[in-house]
């Protein structure tokens, strides 16, 4: 989303001491500082390496709090830094003052969020001056209960920010004193009071209830939340669906009556509408944590990952950066991929990062995919081509899975997430080329961090909730397979094509649409779709925003296109309705529907 402000990442490298059990503070050093010191940890607890710290609590609150505040001056400013932390309480109250910096989670180990209880502040803060949120990416907060001091819990987030299996005992704001901010998601959580959006651009609500829901700018969407708010599209912009058609919720670690812990892995429902565990928890099966293979990037490999998925384990990605020689390969059905504090995977030699078979079940969260200097096919790719067999209760379901093309360094790929696996679900992603970077690195240009396109998909079924794509050099997205489904996309085309001939599609278009569905598709259906230029060089212009097939099973619902800057314009929001927003003074086109409904016939005679 358009930024004001570049920003700069800036990384303090200290070493940081690690509780890992039962009130003991324990001692490591960073990733990037060497091999981490022994940890002692309480019996029966697994070692979740350096950057992990739990606590129960016994554990005493001075030195949380010290620890937080430690890791907060680390991560604060720390955009494209390599520190990767969570925090994971034990059931029970904290009186804590938390905020969360980048590529940090706080995760909760009851079976409801209720069962973990912080009094006192949590809250993200805007990465930019001016109370400027739209570069606060990459943290998340999961599975516990927050009473905020002043009764109100700032929210300031923008892309690839997850809230989670959360309970606001009071109001939350999604912006920091009205300065700007630029999307976020919500999903399987309870706000008992309101929720002011405010100044955020776009947002997304899943299975979400609210005692009250003010605010809207461009494009809000809504599904299965049973307190809709008031108003209708266009104005203001609200996308309204009344239940979640399929989703898996998230896996997340529980802690069990002895102290183990376990890996909850919901069930797969249609149709739902609000929050999944006011009975108590979240429907599901229960893995003991011995199941998993744990991983640590200090001394695990792509080959001893391999070797232990071969060996039918599930896998647990402990925070840090994975430079991979080879993809991880998920081969067998029901496998749980589940990674912490943004654990990030990095392939160093021009393959993937991940490849994950065309079976059923298989569940992968919680991932930050990070392109590599030799260009890859696609960092995290679903299935086989040209397989089409129905997993229709057993979908593959990728959670939180984040991609980055530059900005650290430089980065090349054809396709970010390539799904070929019918059936599968995707509960929120971010799919960003980098529009800026590391102060002083060769991470970001138009020939340095190369990249096709965000998101393709092939197989047939597919539904994603939450996709976010931004600034690839061809489509954004592009759609092949049948009887798909978005509800909610927020898109930025790229800043950065330094001509119209530069930027030119395959059949002679100005630019590339940003969410192309192939001409050979025929159902096909998005609901709350925004796509924004922001051109840095004259004279580039863009056809259309998106691209379908003219036929009737090829719908979608409330439409957007805006200009953020003065250069360039999007000519068409859909094929060649809704018009420009070269107008003067700038205008937003809105398309409510398309095809547009056939009017009834004229019977008077």
């Amino acid at each position: 989303m358009f930024r004001r402000v570049v920003s700069v990442g800036s990384l303090v490298l200290c070493g940081l001491a690690l509780q890992q059990a039962c009130s003991e503070l324990l001692h490591a050093s960073e990733r990037s500082g060497g091999q981490p010191a022994p940890a002692q940890r309480a019996p029966g607890m697994p070692d979740l390496g350096p950057n992990v710290f739990l606590y129960t609590p016994e554990s005493k609150t001075a030195d949380i709090q010290a620890k937080i505040d430690a890791v907060y001056a680390q991560q604060q400013h720390a955009e494209f830094g390599s520190g990767r932390y969570a925090f994971v309480f034990a059931p029970g109250t904290y009186h804590l003052h938390l905020p969360i910096g980048f590529y940090t989670q706080v995760i909760g180990l009851g079976a409801s969020p209720d069962a973990v209880h912080i009094l006192g502040d949590v809250r993200v803060d805007a990465a930019l001056d001016d109370n400027n949120a739209t570069t606060t990416f990459w943290r998340s907060a999961e599975g516990f209960a927050v009473t905020p001091d002043s009764g109100t819990m700032q929210w300031a987030v923008s892309q690839a920010v997850s809230f989670r299996r959360m309970h606001v005992h009071g109001n939350m704001v999604l912006n920091q004193q009205h300065g700007w901010a630029s999307g976020g998601w919500m999903s399987d959580s309870a706000v008992d009071g309101t929720v002011d959006s405010g100044t955020q651009q776009q947002w997304i609500s899943r299975n979400t209830e609210w005692g009250r829901w003010t605010g809207a700018n461009w494009n809000m969407v809504f599904l299965g939340t049973p307190q809709m708010p008031p108003g209708e599209w266009p104005q203001p912009p609200y996308t309204k669906v009344a239940a979640t058609p399929v989703v898996r919720e998230q896996p997340f670690l529980e802690q069990q009556p002895g102290g183990q812990l376990a890996v909850r892995i919901p069930a797969l429902q249609r149709n739902t509408i609000g929050v999944t565990w006011h009975g108590g928890t979240t429907p599901g099966r229960l893995v003991p944590l011995s199941r998993f293979y744990i991983a640590r990037p200090d001394r695990d490999t792509a080959a001893t990952i391999n070797k232990a998925l071969t060996a039918g384990k599930d896998l647990l990605l402990t925070p840090g950066i994975y430079d991979l020689q080879e993809p991880l390969r998920v081969t067998r059905k029901d496998t749980t991929v589940l990674g912490l504090g943004f654990a990030t995977l990095h392939p160093v030699r021009g393959t993937e990062a991940m490849t994950v078979a065309d079976v059923d079940g298989v569940t992968v969260s919680g991932l930050l995919f990070d392109a590599g200097e030799q260009k890859s096919p696609s960092l995290l790719h679903v299935g086989t081509a040209g397989s089409h067999r129905a997993h229709t209760t057993g979908s593959t379901v990728l959670h939180d899975v984040f991609f980055r093309v530059g900005g650290a360094a430089a980065g090349k790929v054809a396709a970010n997430l390539v799904i070929d696996s019918d059936d599968t679900v995707v509960d929120h992603t971010w799919i960003w080329r980098a529009d800026h970077g590391l102060k002083g690195a060769s991470s970001v240009g138009w020939t340095v961090n190369e990249s096709d396109n965000g998101l393709v998909v092939n197989g047939n079924r597919v539904t994603v909730y939450g996709l976010f794509v931004e600034h690839h050099q061809q489509y954004q997205v592009l759609w092949n397979g049948e009887a798909g489904r978005t509800y909610f996309y927020q898109s930025e085309i790229p800043y950065d094509p330094p001509t119209q001939a530069a930027w030119t599609d395959s059949n002679g278009a100005k630019g590339w649409a940003s969410y192309k569905v192939a001409d050979t598709v025929r159902q096909h259906e998005a609901w709350g779709v925004g796509v924004y230029s922001v051109f840095r060089h004259p004279d580039v212009l863009l056809d259309r925003a998106i691209e379908v097939p003219r036929t009737e099973g090829v719908r979608f619902h409330h439409m957007i296109t805006v200009a953020l800057d003065n250069l360039g314009a999007i000519l068409n929001v859909i094929d060649d309705t809704g018009g420009s927003t070269q107008t003067k003074p700038r205008v937003t086109p809105k398309v409510a529907e398309f095809p547009a409904p056939m009017q009834p016939a004229n019977t008077t005679r």
